[in-house]
């Protein structure tokens, strides 16, 4: 028996030995990997402080790095950091401190800390933040674009179209029972949505009652569904969701009563209608952040500055709201609701007016030092 045990440790030793040498050469392998790609590829990371499935935000920045590597010469990594935010930090550092990627593409506020950290110490490095702005004033931050977006344009538009349909009667809903919200946490850029979607609401109908609700998180679909009952219960025929994966049981809820949601990044209709019609009926439209628009935009722009961006650089800070096709509305599906004789040509009125400036819109941001607004392109649609 004891010769059989040394006999059983000896092959568990060796086993041991090969699995440890296997590892390395394995990982050898990922680097000379990265070494070998063909001269000039960018080496792109994202870095996704959540998961991947949300059918908007962290989907359309995807989305955006993958139509990069489809067209450009890159090579693309896609690293979703988890749900626990304690995380986020260590993993954004091992990527930077990897040196095995030439651009790093990260999003929201919560990750401007430590974009800011890093910055300084990875010169060499380049980095882009969407949907936040690093602090130029506090950090060393050349290396670094942020990407932000007038989405409270965008959400008046919605307001506005919400307030219009609700006057006019949704099927199976009476109207003037007004409106609702789901946020997934109050912080500003959800607040931004917000504020235009009560402003465009109260230009249409300035008495229309407009409810708000936090869901405390962006990944709990029970809980929009829940918070979203209990607003139709009260009479809202229509709630507009700010929620990421939360905003997928408001849908389903609209589903379940009879009623109506507003979707928020993607195109939400477009995405559940081939798998479920039914819900994507219930789905008036959605408020479109191209989070994939600009991210592709800012990797062009690393690779080819003069000619994408139109001079030798590129802004540090960027802006885009509806003049450049950065936010907009979906269509609303056909099999939804029937848009009421002019309502399409008053939302066109309506869009023109605030691109050029006639029609204000409130923000939840103050005016941002170094805004940087592009021209309007004819090639990109919102």
């Amino acid at each position: 028996m004891r010769a059989f045990l040394r006999f059983l440790l000896g092959q568990v030793a060796w086993l041991t030995v090969l699995a440890a040498a296997l590892y390395g050469l394995a990982a050898v392998g990922k680097r000379l990997e990265a070494r070998e790609q063909p001269a000039g590829t960018l080496r792109v990371a994202l870095f996704i402080n959540g998961t991947l499935g949300d059918k908007s935000f962290f989907d359309a920045a995807a989305r955006g790095l993958r139509q990069a590597a489809a067209t450009l010469p890159i090579s693309a990594r896609i690293v979703e950091g988890g749900t626990d935010p304690t995380r986020w930090q260590a993993a954004l550092t091992d990527l930077a401190d990897s040196g095995d990627h030439d651009l790093i593409v990260t999003g929201t506020f919560t990750m401007v800390p430590y974009v800011e950290q890093l910055a300084p110490r990875y010169p060499g490095t380049r980095f882009v933040v969407y949907d936040a702005a690093v602090d130029a004033a506090r950090c060393a931050c050349a290396n670094v674009q942020s990407l932000v977006f007038r989405q409270n344009e965008a959400a008046y538009l919605a307001g506005y179209l919400a307030a219009r349909l609700d006057a006019a009667g949704l099927p199976g809903v009476a109207p003037g029972g007004g409106l609702g919200v789901v946020g997934g946490m109050q912080f500003p850029v959800v607040e931004d949505f917000i504020v235009g979607f009560r402003a465009g609401a109260a230009a249409a109908a300035p008495r229309l009652p407009v409810v708000t609700q936090y869901a405390n998180g962006f990944s709990d679909p029970a809980v929009g569904k829940e918070i979203a009952k209990a607003q139709f219960s009260r009479g809202a025929g229509i709630v507009f969701h700010v929620a990421g994966a939360t905003g997928q049981g408001v849908n389903e809820a609209a589903l379940e009563t009879g009623r109506y949601a507003i979707g928020v990044d993607a195109d939400q209709a477009a995405l559940v209608g081939p798998s479920n019609p039914a819900l994507a009926a219930r789905i008036v439209t959605s408020v479109l952040k191209h989070v994939d628009v600009a991210v592709l935009r800012a990797i062009e722009e690393l690779i080819e500055p003069a000619q994408r961006a139109g001079t030798a650089g590129t802004p540090r800070l960027r802006s885009l709201g509806l003049a450049e096709h950065g936010v907009g509305l979906a269509p609303t599906p056909a099999t939804t609701v029937a848009i009421p004789p002019g309502l399409a040509e008053e939302l066109d009125r309506v869009r023109t007016e605030i691109i050029s400036g006639q029609r204000a819109v409130p923000s939840a941001f103050a005016p941002r030092t170094g805004d940087a607004r592009e021209p309007p392109s004819k090639e990109r649609s919102s």
